[in-house]
């Protein structure tokens, strides 16, 4: 499975952006999707997870109420939408997948894409 992270960018504080991760190959088992973000010299931390579905959703707190996570499985894309973004939300965000329903830890995902860059000025 090959995921792929795009949609990132330079942004202010206030603005919207959307992120899309593209899947190929073998997806059939791939079932829940997540997004994580790191800044250099930090972990990677957990934004947000969607099971198969979409009907199931958890959040960070940092992120609660501005991302919204949903996905296409026809078109094997996980979508996040960041509004009102703010400089703090500036890192390096990834999209995984996951064989398990949905996971909030980077152990249970078993693909990541590239990475894509967000950079949101005050």
């Amino acid at each position: 499975v090959l995921l792929v992270a795009y949609g990132g960018g330079l942004a202010q504080a206030g603005d919207s952006l959307r992120l899309s991760c593209q899947a190929s190959g073998s997806t059939e088992n791939m079932t829940g999707g997540g997004w994580f973000r790191q800044v250099p010299g930090k972990r990677r931390v957990f934004i947000v997870t969607i099971s198969r579905s979409g009907g199931i959703t958890y959040y960070a707190d940092s992120v609660q109420g501005r991302f919204f996570i949903s996905r296409d499985n026809a078109k094997h894309t996980l979508y996040l939408e960041m509004d009102k973004l703010r400089p703090e939300d500036t890192a390096t965000y990834f999209c995984a997948a996951t064989s398990a329903s949905y996971g909030v830890t980077e152990s249970l995902y078993d693909y990541w894409g590239q990475g894509t860059q967000v950079t949101v000025s005050s």
